[in-house]
């Protein structure tokens, strides 16, 4: 078994504004990370921190980009234990996007269509829920999550574990205050 996270976060930006004000939803964004650390943190957002309409396959870090540009970005950091040959399949599925990049853009039709409860579905194109619910999809893990998604749907995966609550720039803080809770009761 192993675990990977969903990390659902709001950087109180423009845009995420806009997406919170018609989805009435605490967050606006999801990514999808293969480790605890959200070292490989992967969704399709900002290109660039300063260009909300620049948009594509992102490789998120907490501490670069657009989340150190808002340092306020509010989290919510969930894990899933998966089996290993999903795990495998899901690196896989993101792996080929990655080397793909540059073929694959940012699904703003898409996006703006959820608000009216509309699908717009673009070749080669995903807004953040539709990319990690494409690649989930991609590694047969048991989701059933909605053909119109956003980002809070994925609060409604069976056997997710809320791993975390707050801002995401002090998730490291946390991640080490936890494992030296660990090592005093040894």
């Amino acid at each position: 078994m192993k675990k990977i996270y969903i990390i659902l976060t709001h950087t109180g930006t423009f845009l995420s504004r806009i997406i919170k004000s018609y989805t009435k939803d605490e967050f606006s964004h999801v990514s999808v990370a293969l480790d605890s650390e959200l070292n490989e943190m992967y969704s399709f957002g900002r290109l660039h921190p300063y260009n909300p309409f620049w948009g594509g396959f992102v490789h998120e870090r907490i501490n670069s980009g657009t989340f150190k540009r808002f340092s306020k970005t509010r989290a919510k950091i969930y894990s899933l234990e998966i089996q290993d040959e999903q795990y495998e399949k899901l690196k896989y599925a993101i792996s080929c996007i990655e080397k793909l990049r540059k073929e694959y853009t940012f699904n703003i039709w898409g996006l703006f269509a959820v608000g009216f409860k509309m699908r717009i579905k673009v070749k080669k194109s995903f807004y953040c829920a539709e990319f990690v619910k494409y690649v989930l999809d991609e590694a047969k893990i048991e989701t059933n999550l909605p053909e119109l998604i956003k980002p809070e749907d994925f609060k409604s995966i069976k056997n997710l574990k809320v791993e975390y609550d707050g801002y995401l720039r002090l998730y490291n803080t946390f991640l080490i205050n936890k494992l030296m809770e660990r090592t005093k009761s040894f």
